[in-house]
């Protein structure tokens, strides 16, 4: 273990089953879609009242309004109703209710944090500052989405989170989103659909367009090519599948933070949206923008993504292109170096990469940045999020793998010029899992997605085990004196 001292705050972010959603619980089978309705159909009016109010007694604290969610559960399976007589709301209610289930978010596991300054330090006292930390929840059948966490760095280094809603609410998917027609047509052509049929759909699109606009465009396409063929319909379908994996979501500005959920839409994340790196990245001219590379998993496959955000309420989802969107684990610097974005990686699940653009949304030639090196690292290394400026250099959390896939937490420094070039590294680990620690999903792990500094300290947000969550901080200047040595 690192001479370096290690606090460890008596924090302990968990799961909490209580927390849920509501989700639509709807059979394959259009058959047995018809035949649930046809049951509640039969029901009279008296028994349609009573077993309504069995199920707001039940579930109506347990939401903010349970009423409009069941109304929406109603609408997916509206075209199934084989009547045409006008129903009741109750009725229309209660069929709702048949198609919903409750999900428990965060029932199985609350890891892999992230921290960012909030963008609202208003009130703070001087010196502290106020924080929104991210955490990869995880429920049933380990589905993975976004919560969020607000908290406060007194003067004095004390970290305080705020108390956590029972509710939690999904966003508001934004119903016609605006595209960038260059982003789009370099996507289409990196996954393979350079062709006559995109050419078709594309060119009567503005430079930015919206949905509803490249809508229109494909059921042009559609109609005017007769009979459609394999190549022009499978490039159809990918085009509503590029559109479907850029979307926007946003949330009322009177919900608090941890009542804020970025649950999967799109069919690239329908099995989990993982480890979101969030970074406060500062443009040249000053203007700030929060972004967060995460990973999307749709049971098969994993693909890298990016969140933007300004304040937290609305967020961009977004497709990254280039032959080095590939695997886990990239980060963003929180600001160009030498005109250039940079982006750290991992190609090849043992190495970590580095790589540099012109554009944060387009990565190519990735080169070599560490390898494994020392006993507890030697299957693999990688990012535990953004890198962070210090006068010193470009501070780097890393991970290692070892022996009995064991994960311990190292640190790395990069120049700030130049951040090709490795100042220092760790050669014992930062931080490794200790005690409780070592017990969850996936034993013997320690592991973070970002870090901040504050004042004198580094602020080290940590998964235990894939289960909860705790909180560090370390000394910067005997890190940075370990490192520099």
């Amino acid at each position: 273990m690192s001479a370096i001292p290690i606090h460890r705050h008596n924090i302990i972010l968990g799961p909490e089953s209580a927390r849920v959603i509501i989700r639509p619980f709807v059979p394959a089978s259009p058959q047995r879609i018809a035949t649930i309705i046809g049951r509640t159909l039969a029901l009279s009016d008296e028994e349609v009242g009573r077993e309504l109010l069995s199920v707001f007694g039940e579930f109506d604290s347990r939401h903010f309004d349970v009423a409009a969610l069941l109304m929406e559960q109603f609408f997916k399976v509206q075209g199934h109703i084989f009547t045409d007589r006008p129903l009741s709301r109750e009725r229309r209610l209660l069929i709702g209710a048949q198609f919903s289930g409750e999900y428990a978010l965060e029932s199985a596991a609350l890891f892999n944090p992230s921290i960012v300054p909030h963008p609202d330090q208003n009130d703070v006292p001087e010196g502290g500052l106020r924080f929104i930390m991210s955490l990869r929840a995880t429920g049933e059948g380990h589905i993975s989405s976004i919560e969020f966490r607000e908290g406060l760095l007194s003067p004095e280094g004390t970290l305080s989170i705020n108390p956590v809603s029972r509710y939690v609410t999904l966003p508001e998917v934004v119903p016609n989103p605006l595209y960038r027609k260059k982003r789009f047509i370099i996507k289409l052509h990196e996954i393979g659909f350079h062709n006559e049929c995109a050419e078709a759909v594309m060119s009567p699109l503005g430079d930015q367009f919206t949905r509803s606009e490249l809508t229109l465009t494909v059921s042009q396409v559609r109609r005017e090519t007769q009979p459609l063929t394999h190549d022009f319909r499978r490039t159809l379908e990918c085009i509503q599948w590029l559109a479907d994996s850029n979307y926007e979501v946003r949330f009322p500005a009177n919900l608090a933070l941890s009542e804020r959920i970025i649950f999967p839409i799109s069919d690239n994340e329908s099995n989990g949206i993982e480890d979101a790196r969030f970074v406060r990245f500062v443009e040249d001219d000053g203007t700030v923008m929060y972004y967060a590379t995460y990973t999307a998993y749709n049971g098969r496959a994993i693909l890298p993504q990016l969140i933007e955000t300004q304040d937290f309420l609305h967020f961009r989802i977004l497709t990254l292109n280039g032959n080095a969107v590939q695997n886990k684990g990239m980060a963003l610097f929180p600001r160009k170096v030498n005109g250039s974005y940079a982006m750290l990686s991992r190609q090849d699940d043992e190495n970590l990469f580095i790589m540099f653009s012109d554009n944060p949304h387009h990565w190519n030639d990735p080169q070599i940045l560490l390898r494994p090196a020392e006993p507890w690292e030697t299957v693999k290394v990688g990012n535990c999020g953004s890198p962070i400026e210090t006068e010193a250099g470009w501070l780097v959390i890393t991970h290692g793998v070892g022996p009995m896939r064991k994960y311990c937490l190292g640190a790395a420094l990069l120049d700030l010029n130049d951040p090709t070039k490795v100042i220092g590294r760790l050669r014992e680990p930062l931080l490794s899992p200790e005690g409780n620690e070592r017990e969850g999903y996936v034993p013997n792990v320690v592991y973070s997605c970002g870090s901040l500094i504050h004042g004198k300290e580094l602020i080290l947000p940590y998964a235990m085990s894939d289960k909860a969550s705790a909180v560090a901080s370390v000394p910067l200047e005997k890190l940075l004196a370990a490192l520099t040595a």
